[in-house]
């Protein structure tokens, strides 16, 4: 007997007497509960921390940021800076922060001659850009590669950074961060709008030194982009330091 006959039978009722009245049990009623839990799993969000996939909520950040990456030159060639910097990714919540960090090779796996740059949407990790021209740097350069957990310091600087730790609210001189990785030395950069504006870069800096942890005998130094232009080199005799 196939499996549709079977249901059939199963299903079949047999006819009541034509005097019986035969009543339709009543629709159970819902309780207030009931409807209001059906409400709340319909209305119910989910974060990242409930499902690293299936999240209906995103922390937003205050700015969009842009990931963008310096490739290393290859044989030798005398290409264009320019045409090394490459754009990788934007994001603007937490989540994809994390989502992007996690997935992208650490600062400690990138190859020699190569950078991290992380900027706020629209602007370009380059001295000539607009919103940089009249800017300049924090920088801390580590020689002893082997002292420091680089994958540390980056992480801490890229919190700093989307997390508007660095600055006081309303200052608006974080434009970027760097990590640069060289054969004899890291370097992580915290890029700003203005060179001048001496007190809310000196709080930039001592806020930069504590985040990385750098103890008394260790400094960071501030440099103008301008500067650094005019000397050809991108470590300019320092304006400030901390």
């Amino acid at each position: 007997m196939s499996a549709p006959a079977v249901t059939e039978i199963v299903n079949e009722k047999e006819p009541a007497p034509a005097d019986v009245v035969i009543e339709e049990p009543a629709p159970a009623e819902e309780s207030p509960a009931d409807t209001e839990n059906e409400v709340d799993d319909e209305n119910k969000t989910s974060t990242v921390f409930d499902s690293p996939i299936d999240f209906t909520v995103k922390h937003p950040l205050r700015h969009n940021w842009t990931l963008w990456y310096t490739k290393p030159q290859h044989g030798g060639s005398k290409s264009d800076w320019g045409d090394q910097l490459k754009e990788v990714i934007d994001f603007d919540s937490v989540e994809e922060f994390w989502g992007i960090y996690n997935n992208i090779p650490k600062a400690s796996e990138l190859p020699q001659k190569s950078d991290y740059h992380l900027f706020k949407k629209s602007v370009r990790p380059e001295w000539e850009d607009v919103q940089n021209e009249n800017g300049g740097k924090w920088a801390y350069q580590c020689r002893d590669k082997r002292q420091v957990d680089i994958d540390d310091l980056w992480l801490n600087t890229l919190l700093g950074a989307v997390g508007e730790t660095l600055e006081d609210e309303g200052d608006n001189e974080i434009m970027g961060v760097v990590v640069t990785i060289r054969k004899a030395h890291y370097r992580i950069s915290i890029w700003t709008r203005t060179a001048n504006n001496e007190k809310a870069l000196l709080a930039i800096g001592h806020r930069f030194k504590e985040l990385l942890k750098l103890p008394p005998s260790e400094q960071v130094d501030f440099s103008s982009h301008k500067d650094a232009a005019t000397s050809g080199s991108s470590r300019a005799k320092p304006r400030f330091s901390a």
